[in-house]
C-alpha cells in the first residue's frame, strides 16, 4: 500500500491538524471507528492543553495527536500503525488522480488510466501464453510452462474481477 493515510501529508493527518487549529475535534473524528472516538477525545483535549506551552511543546504535542489518530485509523482498518511516514513520498499514479476525482466528480482521468494499465499488462501476459503455446509440443517441461502461464492469467483475471466487485474501504474494514 502506498504511503497515505499514515504519512504527515495524507488526509488523517491533514484532518488532524484541521481540527487542532480550529479546536474542533468532530473535524478529524470521521478518520476514526465510532469506538475509538472517546480516545480522541481525550487526546485532543490533553494536547489542546499542553500546545500553548510553547513552540516545543506544540510541536510534539500535535505530533502524538497525529500519531494517536492515524493509529485509531489503521486499527479501524485492520492495519497495523508502525508510525507516521514523512510528507511528500510517492503514492504512485493512482492516489493522485482518484484524489482529483473526489474533488471533481469526474471518473474519467482515474478511468482512463487504470483502462490503459489493465489492457498493457493483459496483453504482456496473454503474449506469454501464446509465445509459451507454441512450444507446448516440444517437450513436457515446455507444455508445464504454458499450462502455469495459461491458469496464471485466467486466475489473474479472476482476481482482478473479484477486485472490481470488492466492498468500499470501510465496509472492508468492517471484513477484517
Amino acid at each position: 500500500m502506498p504511503p497515505h493515510c499514515d504519512s504527515l501529508d495524507g488526509p488523517v493527518v491533514s484532518a488532524a491538524r484541521h481540527a487542532l487549529e480550529a479546536g474542533d475535534v468532530d473535524l478529524v473524528l470521521p478518520y476514526v471507528p465510532e469506538e475509538a472516538e472517546a480516545e480522541v477525545r481525550s487526546a485532543f483535549a490533553r494536547v489542546r492543553e499542553v500546545r500553548v506551552l510553547g513552540t516545543e511543546a506544540r510541536d510534539v504535542a500535535d505530533r502524538h495527536f497525529f500519531e494517536t489518530v492515524v493509529r485509531l485509523h489503521r486499527a479501524g482498518e485492520g492495519a497495523d500503525f508502525t508510525g507516521l511516514r514523512p510528507a511528500g513520498l510517492s503514492t504512485g499514479p493512482v492516489i493522485p488522480l482518484a484524489e482529483r476525482a473526489v474533488l471533481t466528480g469526474s471518473p474519467v482521468d482515474v478511468a482512463d488510466f487504470l483502462a490503459g494499465e489493465l489492457r498493457v499488462e493483459i496483453e504482456r501476459r496473454l503474449g506469454e501464453v501464446h509465445t509459451l503455446a507454441a512450444a507446448r509440443e516440444r517437450s513436457v517441461a515446455d507444455a508445464r510452462r504454458y499450462v502455469e502461464a495459461m491458469l496464471g492469467f485466467e486466475v489473474y483475471c479472476h482476481h482482478l474481477y473479484r477486485a472490481l466487485q470488492a466492498p468500499a474501504h470501510a465496509e472492508a474494514a468492517h471484513h477484517h
